[in-house]
């Protein structure tokens, strides 16, 4: 996990479900999910209640007037108060670093988390947050949206967007993406890691056959001395 700084023991059985879970995006080795799904545990967010509260935020952050929040707005929104925990959180959506989130984002991860191998679920729910009032959102929205899906800094949709958006409108809807999904079930192969996963991040193709292979250490084809760190965490 050299990516994150953090041992693979530093991470618990349902770290390893969120890594290993069978869904259509596969996480790459440098996302950022497994770090925040450690901050989510030790903010106190319990998984026995996570979908309810997923539920519970995305629907708060639907009827926010605003995107856009500062830290002490985050605290209130989340029912926390302010602790290096909450700040640690808060930074890892601080990509700019002018002590801002886009709220929107926090909840995509959080879901991703939640539900690790229904990936159309936290699509459908990440273009209900971003859509117009059309309820169409756009190739910027949709980079946003399977950046944080993914847990990277940034990510190229063009060829992704371009297919689905057959008719060339410069939009599209959940049911544009998902009835491209159900024909293209390796979308995330064909359109996203292929163009840049192998080139940009020096990734070779064959580290993405694992589900949402994260890194090799949680990986089924890891060799034995990479897996016994694991091992002894889920015995």
């Amino acid at each position: 996990m050299e990516a994150l700084g953090v041992s693979v023991t530093d991470y618990t059985f349902e770290d390893c479900q969120l890594a290993l879970a069978e869904g259509q995006l596969r996480l790459p080795s440098d996302t950022c999910l497994l770090e925040f799904a450690k901050l989510v545990r030790s903010l106190g967010l319990k998984p026995e209640t996570l979908e309810d509260d997923l539920d519970k935020y995305a629907a708060s952050v639907m009827k926010m007037k605003k995107e856009k929040v500062d830290l002490k707005e985050f605290s209130a929104y989340l029912e926390f108060p302010v602790s290096q925990t909450l700040e640690s959180m808060f930074a890892l959506f601080d990509e700019k670093e002018d002590g801002v989130i886009d709220i929107r984002e926090f909840v995509i991860a959080l879901s991703v988390v939640c539900k690790p191998s229904k990936t159309l679920e936290t699509i459908q729910l990440a273009f209900q947050l971003y859509q117009s009032e059309g309820g169409t959102v756009t190739e910027e929205d949709l980079a946003c949206i399977l950046k944080t899906a993914m847990g990277v800094s940034q990510i190229d949709v063009t060829h992704l967007f371009r297919a689905v958006d057959e008719e060339e409108k410069g939009k599209i809807t959940y049911d544009d993406f998902y009835t491209f999904a159900v024909l293209h079930p390796h979308f995330a192969e064909e359109y996203l890691y292929a163009d840049q996963m192998g080139a940009e991040s020096g990734l070779e193709t064959s580290s993405l056959s694992a589900p949402n292979g994260i890194c090799t250490d949680f990986s089924p084809d890891s060799s034995g001395d990479r897996r016994k760190p694991l091992q002894k965490k889920l015995n």
